[in-house]
Parts: C-alpha cells; sequence; structure tokens
C-alpha cells in the first residue's frame, strides 16, 4: 500500500484511508475489530472518525465508533503505528443534544470536543485534527448555493485557528484539517493562518465521486498550489454507485436505513441514471461498479487518500483491491462522456 505526506505535513499515509462512521451501529465492536484487523493486514495506516459517528447521528450512540476504535488500539497496542484523524462537530440543528445544543468552534466546545475524543480514543494525542463543517453560512451535504439570507453569527476563522493553535502547543493535536469547505474558506484558511502566524490546514475533507465533482472546479487548483491534501469522502456516494440499489431498491444500507435530507442528493433521478451508465461501463470491462469508482478516485492526481468503508468484510476487500485497477484511456474517457451528459447530478 502505497504511502505518501498528507500535504505539507510528516505525516505518511495509505492513498486509502478507513472510514468508521458505521462502527456502533451498523457494525458491532466485534465487526469493527474484524474489519480494522484486515484494512491493517492491507496496509492501512490511516483511519477517519468524528465525534459525533456513528451515522445517523444520535444521541445514544453518540461517539461510539471512536470509542471502539480506542478499545481495538489498546487491545492490539498499535497507536504508534496507525494516523488517527477525527472530527470537531460545527453548529448544527440536526445536533441538538450535543454540547446542550450551543455546539460551535470556539474554545470552550472544541476544547471540550478534543477531551472527549482523546478519552474514547484511549490516546494522548490525535493526529489529524478537523472542523467537520464551518461555523458560517455555507453550503454543504449536496447544496451548492450560497444565500446571503441564511447569514448568521458565526466564530470567526482566526478564533478557531488560535485555539487549534493552543492544542497543538499542549500535544493534544499534531495537524489540522478542515472539511465540507468551500473555495472561499480554504483560502481563508490559508490566508488568516499566514497573516497571523497561526496554525495552517493540511487536509481539507470534501465529498468526491463520479457523481459529485465539483472539487475540480477551483478547489483541485487551490491544493495543487498550496499543496493542501484532499481526503475524498463519499467516493460511492453513500453506496449509490456500487449498483445495489438500482439491482435491489430495497437492499439493506444506508440510504435504505437513514432516509433523510442529509442523503437526499444521492437518490436524484439524474444520479440514478447516471449510475445505471457507470454500472454498464463497468460491467463491460470486468470490474464491478464499486471498483469502476473507487479506481476513479484512486487515480486522481489531487486526492492524497479516498477514504473507504465496508460493512462486510468481502465489501472491504473489494474496496482495497480497486487500489491495483489502472483505468485505461478508453474507459476514462467513457467516464469523461457520461460525466458531460449528466453533470455532477448529486449537487
Amino acid at each position: 500500500m502505497q504511502k505518501i505526506p498528507l500535504g505539507t505535513s510528516n505525516l505518511l499515509v495509505s492513498k486509502v484511508c478507513l472510514g468508521t462512521m458505521t462502527f456502533g451501529d451498523q457494525n458491532s465492536e466485534s465487526e469493527a475489530f474484524g474489519l480494522l484487523d484486515y484494512a491493517f493486514e492491507r496496509g492501512i495506516n490511516f483511519i477517519d472518525t468524528a465525534e459525533i459517528y456513528p451515522v445517523k447521528p444520535q444521541a445514544a450512540t453518540q461517539g461510539l465508533s471512536e470509542t471502539i476504535i480506542g478499545n481495538w488500539l489498546k487491545k492490539r497496542g498499535l497507536r504508534d503505528k496507525i494516523v488517527l484523524a477525527t472530527k470537531v462537530a460545527g453548529p448544527s440543528r440536526l445536533i441538538p443534544w450535543l454540547r446542550n445544543g450551543k455546539n460551535d468552534l470556539n474554545e470552550a466546545n472544541i476544547r471540550l470536543a478534543v477531551e472527549g475524543s482523546l478519552r474514547r480514543l484511549k490516546t494522548d494525542y490525535i493526529d489529524l485534527y478537523q472542523l467537520h463543517w464551518p461555523s458560517r453560512n455555507v453550503p454543504f451535504f449536496g447544496k451548492t448555493v450560497f444565500n446571503p439570507k441564511d447569514e448568521r453569527p458565526h466564530i470567526p476563522i482566526g478564533e478557531t485557528l488560535s485555539i487549534l493553535g493552543k492544542l497543538i502547543e499542549e500535544g493534544k493535536i499534531r495537524y489540522i484539517g478542515i472539511s465540507n469547505e468551500s473555495a472561499w474558506g480554504l483560502m481563508e484558511y490559508i490566508r488568516i493562518a499566514e497573516m497571523k502566524g497561526l496554525p495552517r490546514i493540511v487536509s481539507i475533507q470534501n465529498a468526491y465521486n463520479l457523481t459529485d465533482r465539483h472539487f475540480e472546479i477551483g478547489m483541485d487548483e487551490i491544493c495543487f498550489r498550496e499543496n493542501i491534501g484532499l481526503l475524498a469522502y463519499s467516493p460511492l456516494a453513500f453506496g449509490q454507485l456500487t449498483g445495489k440499489y438500482i439491482d435491489n431498491p430495497k437492499t439493506h444500507g444506508r440510504l435504505t436505513l437513514f432516509l433523510s435530507d442529509w442523503n437526499a442528493h444521492y437518490r436524484r433521478p439524474a444520479v440514478l441514471e447516471a449510475t445505471r451508465q457507470y454500472m454498464q461501463l463497468a460491467r463491460e470491462h470486468g470490474i464491478t461498479p464499486a471498483q469502476l469508482a473507487l479506481a476513479w478516485c484512486y487515480s486522481r492526481w489531487f486526492i492524497d487518500a479516498t477514504i473507504i468503508g465496508g460493512t462486510r468484510p468481502e465489501h472491504l476487500k473489494e474496496n482495497i483491491d480497486a487500489i491495483a485497477i489502472s483505468l485505461s484511456d478508453e474507459i476514462i474517457d467513457h467516464i469523461n462522456e457520461i460525466h458531460a451528459m449528466i453533470t455532477n447530478p448529486a449537487l
């Protein structure tokens, strides 16, 4: 498994990152241990989680993903061999139970979040600490249209960077990243850090897949010129690009278990049509739809690591195996033809 530096950091991360949002809900602790063991055996040293996981976020299960990872790290004695990433939640009406509904990216909340994550992960430090989504008004999770009417009070970026700097000095976190950010936000984090001598982000974790390629519209150039690593999440569009929901609309999975506004963009008719075409292309070339979608992400020059999951061992194996698939120019041309006809249907 190839390992590369993440952005400007000295963190050497595997090109495949294990996502853990199913741990504690769709996967029991014993099942999660099996998935973690297999991923590590395959050379994956990069694990991503969040304080609000598992998904769908609920008060009763909040933090279980981190707890399971912490138990695994302690039992296996692998902390020094793992690059561990987690996230602090921004403000949201969808998680009113988190810190009494007053959560934001200020010092009080970030400190509480970090301490909670350290305790659950059973570690003294977090390698990559990410802001799960912004404090300010910005469209994300399938929304792309900025609306000034939605403006609200928010924590300034400089204030957030300042507290993260204190946590780095205290040794509780090593590097920082952002997630679900816009091009303006990405550049603003860089500008303010450089202007005020605050910690510089090393990564951005945004959605990227065959039905959502809007990262290619300017964000890729910023990452190239500023040496920011993209951690691509939802490479299978919440499982839609595996084709399993096309083959069986009632199949067991996140898109049928957790019907919600935050995943509705992956159930749009245009996404289904694009998926059908990608499924046909994959099968014509003797690979699975999931392997086509993942091989596409693995081959993109602007992606430092692709975050994959899998509730079953065979799914995880298929997803990891796709790293060895090299897409021909013919396949890439066909992918771009489908994209030209059905452009970013998940947006």
